[in-house]
């Protein structure tokens, strides 16, 4: 990755009219109503601008959306990338150096997820306080890493606390239930089977995933403040575990939607 880039892809958005937004947000599968609430909409789709990977999922719709929210300057990326997608690290997380970049302050991200701790249950979200990264690489391995922060990245607190205890006050205030736990994040694109949420189980997840924890990790190498919530989708228990359909877990990502709308915001409005 260099600057050079980096600087074409902010360019071109700052010609759109994306004028340097507070706010970052990474909307997970089924999770893009959103979008539609930010007043003033300036869309770029991801395969105009320059650099910037496509989105290959059927339902990630792909393109960036600048506007306001709650009073506030907002990007939205509406539709992410993953490594199971053929891409590597520094592709997936290209948008977050983008946003950044364009001068977000503070980032949100969301997911949908499966439950590996069994008093979550499908429908559930879980703000995450800790992730375990099975990935098998990171985002910060290439050689010129130390031009855009420090190449040995401090990853005690990866998710910002006062962002964290907002969200759960908000939560307690507005009703919903809102759990914490250790997201764990994998490859992909295959689910995991009884032996791998055994053993995901063991190692100390609550849920796991196919992304965030990449972007998660970039964030802390900006030294921007990240939050992450997931939305539980189904149900991993390996002694009662049933096959799960991708259209299951859309479903449910977009009946809990309403709910991580609300939660964000109220904290985009406090913040």
């Amino acid at each position: 990755m260099n600057k050079k880039e980096l600087d074409e892809s902010v360019s071109y958005l700052i010609g759109k009219g994306f004028d340097a937004p507070e706010i970052g947000i990474v909307l997970g599968t089924g999770l893009g109503r959103l979008a539609n609430d930010l007043e003033d909409p300036i869309e770029a789709h991801y395969n105009h601008i320059p650099y910037f990977p496509l989105a290959t999922v059927e339902f990630h719709s792909g393109k960036l959306i600048f506007g306001t929210l709650q009073g506030k300057k907002v990007v939205v990326m509406q539709g992410r990338f993953h490594m199971y997608e053929g891409y590597d690290l520094i592709d997936v997380t290209y948008p977050i150096r983008v946003m950044h970049q364009l001068g977000i302050k503070k980032l949100f991200i969301s997911n949908a997820s499966g439950a590996i701790n069994t008093d979550l249950k499908k429908g559930d979200m879980m703000l995450i306080e800790d992730h375990i990264n099975l990935q098998g690489g990171s985002p910060l391995a290439f050689k010129n890493v130390a031009e855009f922060g420090s190449r040995f990245t401090d990853m005690s607190a990866p998710y910002d606390a006062d962002m964290r205890k907002k969200l759960l006050a908000i939560a307690k205030k507005e009703n919903i239930i809102l759990k914490e736990g250790v997201y764990a994040s994998v490859v992909g694109p295959q689910l995991e089977t009884r032996a791998e949420y055994r053993m995901l189980k063991i190692l100390g997840a609550d849920a796991v995933g196919m992304s965030t924890v990449p972007e998660v990790i970039v964030a802390n190498h900006l030294n921007l403040p990240v939050i992450a919530v997931s939305v539980l989708t189904d149900e991993c228990n390996p002694e009662n575990l049933k096959p799960v359909d991708i259209n299951d877990i859309i479903a449910v990502a977009e009946k809990t939607e309403p709910s991580m709308v609300q939660l964000f915001r109220e904290l985009i409005k406090q913040l």
